[in-house]
Order: C-alpha cells, then sequence, then structure tokens
C-alpha cells in the first residue's frame, strides 16, 4: 500500500522512527532491567507493563518503517488547472472561504487544514478545476463548495 507524504511528512516520520529505535528501546531495556531485579516474573507487573510497552513500541517501529518504505512523494503541484494531491486550494462556502491542502492520510491534520486525500472533503476536491461546485453529503445534509483558487 503506497502512502502518501509530502518531504516534511516524510522526514518527521523518520525523525520519530529513529527516536524510537535508540531512545525508546533504550528506556524499555532499562525498565526490563529493573523489573528483572525484584525477582518473580510471573507475579511482577512492571516487567508486565515494560513488556507491553515494547510490544507497541516494536509495532509502531514496524508501522513506520513500512509507511516509510512504501511513501510516495508529494510534490507541489504544478498543475494550477486541476485539484491534486500536494494542492493547496481556496474554496467558498456559502459566503465564508476556505483554504485547504490536499496531503496523504498520514499526514491529515484538518485542525491545520491539511485534509485527506482519502477522505469525503479531499475525495470530492480532487480532479475538480476552478470555478467547479463540489457537493459534499454529511450528516447533516448536503453542503456546496465552490473551488476559487488552486495553488
Amino acid at each position: 500500500m503506497q502512502h502518501h507524504l509530502t518531504k516534511e511528512g516524510l522526514e518527521e516520520l523518520k525523525k520519530e522512527l529513529e527516536s524510537f529505535k535508540k531512545e525508546g528501546r533504550q528506556e524499555i531495556a532499562e525498565r526490563l532491567k529493573r523489573a528483572k531485579e525484584y525477582g518473580d516474573l510471573s507475579e511482577n507487573s512492571e516487567y508486565a507493563d515494560a513488556k507491553e510497552s515494547q510490544t507497541k513500541l516494536e509495532s509502531r517501529i514496524f508501522e513506520l518503517e513500512k509507511i516509510i518504505r512504501n511513501a510516495v512523494l508529494i510534490k507541489k503541484s504544478v498543475y494550477k488547472d486541476k485539484v491534486n494531491i500536494g494542492s493547496t486550494i481556496e474554496v467558498q462556502k456559502g459566503s465564508k472561504m476556505f483554504k485547504y491542502t490536499i496531503v496523504g492520510s498520514k499526514e491529515a491534520r484538518p485542525e491545520a487544514n491539511l485534509i485527506s486525500n482519502e477522505s469525503p472533503l479531499g475525495k470530492a476536491f480532487l480532479g475538480g478545476k476552478i470555478g467547479d461546485k463540489v457537493e459534499i453529503n454529511t450528516p447533516n445534509g448536503e453542503v456546496d463548495y465552490k473551488i476559487i483558487k488552486i495553488e
């Protein structure tokens, strides 16, 4: 499975991975060592907690490695005539204006106006052109957007 990421997003994931491999693993190793010093491991809650943390950490490391391995870099769109992954768009909803950047799902942060290409809103905008009206079905009914600008 491909993961669409910006260069910045990919670098963040690489830093997170490196941190988990170095500091995260070191911290878990120290916790396991301390817990073993308490004796009987079968009734040692500190040891069980450390092992559970180790499992979660290794799962996240595996997930990050997989994402990085399957990353497809999003380049700033050079095409201003059609909305693509990497496009920054201005849209109008009623009398209000909004600015969104279409990114991959691993980088989506709606609170920062970074919307996923896989989200209903992102999917609806993809392929759109300036002047197009986009209808989104929401639990509160249909919402209309008009694409004003593509960067």
